[in-house]
């Protein structure tokens, strides 16, 4: 009874907020609760390899707005673009025009249609936003590199006669870069020439940039590229972005800032208070990856304790989840194409906490190794190559064989990648206990097992992913029913189960 209650109140509610009802595989709920902002499934998306819908070989905007009923059905809520603003480079964090659209991908009504499809379901559109540097190509630079007088001279970071030119970054990168008497600083690249944001202007310019983007184009929000080079002073880091936030949060108050912060949770931590929303947890992609490598669990006491430490830090914090992005190496080649260990990544991914982030191509088993151009292979979409909408700017290293993983493919077997992504994401969103519900730990340890339990005021799940080949017995200590499995040979009697190897089981 308690179970046929639920599924009407839910449907109740799903009504009443105007979302539109999805048809979920028949092993989750009979309707999903979909959830309200800024909570969701996110989708990052290259656009140039994704879909060509023009026939010129590059991915473009319409392209992305062709598929967004591909994306609506699989369950995604909201999409991180990688830039899309005018770049010199093939992936756009050089950007050289901040209210421009790349010509490569359409045009800035062509971007508006994405955002008003993309809302029509429900679907929350993120830009990528690249403050910390512009390329060495944008107009400011120009001119700022071309006389001590420019009035964009001061936007930059110049070398001095006190200025140790031959220092290294944190991962031994050249930092100085040009020529003597004219050396500029630059993290990442000499390509991408960082920006002075000890100078005013220069702070006043980019809340004016991300102001635009909310108020011309209605966009959900930012991702914030290098959110931690800002300044080499972490105190100023912080205060910047709580600046920012502040701004962005005029224009849009569920405006969501997702932030790359690519360090340990302690120096994370404090871009949670006033200024990021949210940042990327690149431990908890390592450990997903390491747990489902050796069968083990390598996740659950670490991020309880850095949970427990951001929630600390700020009530409304969110934990931006992913296994791997576009400058890492795929899933599918860090566990050397075994599809039962993806399935495994995917299903632990997309039953922890957080808004978990799938990078395009994840779904369908992509493979790819750096260099970066790599692991930006075009989508595969089609079993023929030369199929409407096929990307084909660059030739692909790694994913050759279309008829295993391409979208068209797996989508009529049911046992494929593709659809155990869709089963996963369909059950995450069916309840509200596994899209905000915390983690704890659970009662008993085995080997071969991850487990955890997710709460939501007095109501919790128990999930239980066996990632070994073993088919596993476990006494639970109490009655439970199934409330999702990824497999149908899942016996649960009483307070005793029985999983096969690589399952997951939501038990309630």
């Amino acid at each position: 009874m308690k179970k046929h209650m639920c599924a009407i109140l839910l449907l109740i509610i799903t009504i009443l907020s105007g979302c539109s009802s999805m048809s979920p595989s028949e092993s989750t709920k009979e309707k999903e609760l979909l959830s309200s902002p800024p909570h969701g499934v996110y989708y990052e998306i290259f656009v140039r390899s994704f879909y060509d819908s023009d026939d010129d070989g590059i991915g473009d905007l319409n392209g992305v707005t062709e598929k967004l009923d591909y994306l609506s059905d699989l369950g995604i809520e909201g999409i991180w673009l990688m830039p899309i603003n005018k770049s010199p480079s093939y992936h756009g964090y050089d950007v050289t025009d901040y209210k421009s659209i790349d010509p490569d991908y359409g045009s800035s009504e062509d971007f508006k249609t994405l955002v008003e499809e993309a809302h029509e379901r429900d679907i929350k559109i993120l830009m990528d936003l690249v403050v910390n540097h512009t390329s060495k190509r944008h107009p400011w630079f120009e001119d700022a590199s071309s006389s001590e007088e420019s009035p964009y001279r001061d936007w930059y970071i110049w070398a001095n006669d006190e200025t140790n030119t031959t220092e290294r970054g944190e991962w031994s990168q050249t930092l100085w870069h040009g020529s003597s008497g004219n050396k500029y600083y630059g993290v990442f690249w000499q390509g991408m020439p960082d920006l002075n944001f000890d100078n005013p202007e220069v702070r006043e310019e980019m809340i004016d940039i991300g102001e635009y983007w909310l108020e011309e184009y209605n966009i959900d929000g930012y991702r914030l590229d290098a959110a931690k080079h800002i300044f080499d002073s972490e105190e100023k880091n912080h205060e910047w972005w709580r600046e920012f936030n502040s701004a962005m949060k005029d224009i849009n108050e569920n405006a969501l800032l997702v932030g790359e912060v690519w360090d340990s949770a302690t120096i994370v931590g404090p871009y949670l208070d006033g200024g990021l929303d949210s940042t990327f947890n690149f431990d908890l992609s390592a450990n997903i990856l390491n747990s489902v490598k050796n069968e083990s669990d390598g996740i659950v006491s670490s991020l309880t304790r850095t949970r427990s430490y951001f929630n600390d830090v700020s009530d409304e914090y969110i934990d931006s989840t992913f296994i791997t992005n576009h400058d890492m190496n795929r899933v599918m080649s860090e566990l050397n194409g075994d599809v039962e260990q993806a399935k495994m990544a995917a299903s632990i991914l997309l039953t922890l906490p957080g808004n978990p982030f799938i990078y395009y191509g994840e779904e369908i088993g992509m493979e790819g190794q750096k260099p970066d151009e790599n692991i930006r292979e075009p989508m595969i979409w089609s079993v023929d190559k030369e199929k409407e909408g096929q990307a084909s700017w660059m030739i692909a290293k790694h994913n050759k064989d279309r008829e295993a993983i391409s979208v068209e493919a797996q989508m009529e077997d049911d046992n494929s990648l593709l659809n155990h992504y869709k089963k996963l994401i369909h059950t995450r969103r069916s309840t509200e206990i596994l899209i905000e519900g915390e983690i704890e730990k659970s009662d008993f340890r085995e080997d071969g097992i991850l487990t955890f339990k997710r709460t939501l005021d007095d109501q919790s799940l128990l999930v239980i992913h066996n990632l070994s080949d073993e088919e596993k017995q476990i006494s639970l200590g109490q009655e439970y029913e199934q409330f999702f499995s990824t497999n149908d040979e899942v016996s649960l009697e009483s307070s005793d189960i029985i999983i096969p190897g690589k399952t997951t089981t939501i038990l309630e």
